[in-house]
């Protein structure tokens, strides 16, 4: 075993052995098509109908679009990477299980922590954001004056996140295989509903609201904190990073929350009949289609409107795809697409979900977290523990606290993985040439250095405020990890019978 105490790595052999286990063996049911389905079904959500109007008005203006093709290359150049490592190495985990078979014990860890982050996180405030949908469509089937949030002492309960957290739990604890069938039949009314904005919306377009497609920087406001301006518009001493070429850039950070997903196809390799054709193509497949649905979308969404409508209200009430609608008098589409919106969501806190319980099977397998949660059911091959015990944590999250830049939150962990993961394909391409990949990455290096220029890129143009916060977090990581999970490590115990003369 290559490498010991912190940078101990753990062979592709031993990381594929280890899923035979029957006590932590996930069942493989699933096929190109249902991991094409879960792609679809994390991405479609909150990007669409929320985020393309949003940054639209209050940081891109109409380039919105353009920010979203430069996201969706970044995305692009990173998924052949985790393409070819979840075509080399089918095991759950995704950049976790990568990491560890190419830097180490401890940068895997870090980076599982990363992605605890990103996923969990991203369910919570992606529920709030169904609750809040839930309360529209009630109000539109004549059941007003019933409020998903109300105040509970000095905090504000949800309950329409903790009912939506429930009932997933109760679907991923029941099988993988169910939770593609649920996604299937939401995927399809949601997509039903943003092909229905684009076609329906074109007849709206104005030319004139284009103009200007790149507005204008405004002056920063004299009270806002620098840290709320992206961290390279401070560095190269810009005043905002609010519309401009720094507004630009500033939104394809911000629009990257919307293709957060198709890594989720990689964590799900293990559970995939054929993992060297299929992971590539669920990942290849999703990333194409979500990625022309989401310009088709802003660019009708801005042409129907002028930016500045779309810009946030004093009371903090954000734009959405049925603000431009509503513009526009078309209140039946409005509804439709508040309907649309409840559905996508549904999905994208299911996968981020799923995510979140995978990462956290493959890291207990290994030790570094208690090894109960890795335990998963004999009759439907599930983690149940580890499901419901991610359900509890997220649903407290969603129900209790607020959502507020937790959109940025995931952005750096999911780029801090992205980065690793590219990094990874040109280490194990060195230092193990010899293994069977089903799909090879073209243009090594070249192709995994630019993704990390690109995923670099668009770090710097998150907030200074969200990069202090994830700084804190990977701190509390590295505490953990000293405290507990070295000690605990799988790997190290091997190690540490072979020094002593004894089998592993």
């Amino acid at each position: 075993m290559p490498g010991t105490g912190l940078w101990r790595t753990k062979s592709v052999e031993q990381s594929i052995k280890d899923t035979d286990e029957p006590d932590t063996k996930l069942r493989k049911n699933l096929g190109a098509w249902d991991l094409m389905v879960f792609g679809v079904s994390v991405v479609i959500g909150a990007g669409i109908f929320t985020l393309a109007a949003s940054t639209a008005g209050d940081t891109t203006g109409p380039s919105v679009s353009l920010s979203f093709v430069i996201a969706a290359i970044a995305c692009g150049l990173a998924a052949v990477c985790y393409a070819e490592f979840a075509s080399t190495v089918p095991v759950a985990g995704s950049a976790y299980t990568y990491s560890y078979a190419t830097f180490g014990e401890f940068i895997a860890w870090i980076i599982g922590w990363d992605l605890i982050l990103e996923f969990a996180v991203a369910a919570a405030a992606v529920s709030k954001g169904w609750s809040s949908y839930l309360q529209q469509v009630l109000e539109l089937v004549g059941i007003s004056g019933v409020p998903t949030k109300f105040e509970l002492g000095p905090l504000q309960f949800d309950w329409g996140a903790l009912l939506l957290i429930g009932a997933l739990t109760t679907v991923l604890a029941v099988g993988t295989k169910l939770s593609a069938r649920v996604s299937l039949v939401i995927s399809a009314i949601k997509v039903f509903v943003v092909l229905l904005v684009v076609v329906v919306g074109l007849s709206y377009i104005n030319a004139d609201n284009y103009k200007p497609f790149i507005p204008p920087a405004e002056s920063g406001a004299e009270d806002a904190s620098k840290l709320d301006q992206s961290l390279l518009s401070l560095l190269l001493g810009g005043e905002t990073s609010s519309f401009g070429v720094f507004g630009l850039l500033a939104g394809a950070s911000l629009v990257f929350f919307a293709f957060i997903g198709f890594d989720v196809v990689a964590t799900t390799a293990e559970e995939t009949r054929n993992p060297q054709r299929d992971a590539p193509r669920g990942i290849f497949g999703s990333l194409a289609i979500v990625t022309v649905l989401y310009v088709a979308v802003a660019v009708v969404v801005t042409g129907m409107v002028n930016y500045k409508q779309l810009g946030t209200t004093p009371d903090g009430e954000k734009a959405t795809l049925a603000t431009a609608f509503q513009l526009n008098g078309i209140t039946w589409a409005a509804g439709v697409i508040t309907v649309g919106a409840l559905a996508g969501l549904t999905t994208v806190v299911m996968v981020m979900f799923l995510g979140q319980v995978r990462i956290l099977f493959a890291m207990s397998r290994d030790g570094l977290l208690p090894r109960s949660l890795a335990k998963t059911n004999s009759e439907n091959g599930t983690p149940v523990r580890a499901t419901l015990i991610v359900g509890g944590v997220v649903a407290l999250a969603a129900a209790f606290f607020p959502a507020d830049k937790l959109e940025e939150m995931v952005n750096v962990g999911t780029l801090f993985a992205f980065i690793l993961v590219s990094a990874g394909v040109i280490i194990l391409r060195r230092s193990r040439p010899d293994l069977p990949r089903g799909f090879k990455a073209p243009l090594v290096p070249l192709i995994p250095i630019l993704a990390i220029i690109a995923c670099i890129w668009l770090m710097l143009n998150l907030t200074a405020l969200t990069w202090v916060r994830f700084i804190v977090w990977m701190i509390a990581g590295v505490v953990v990890y000293f405290l507990y999970s070295r000690n605990h490590s799988r790997l190290g115990q091997q190690q540490r019978d072979v020094a002593s003369g004894g089998s592993v």
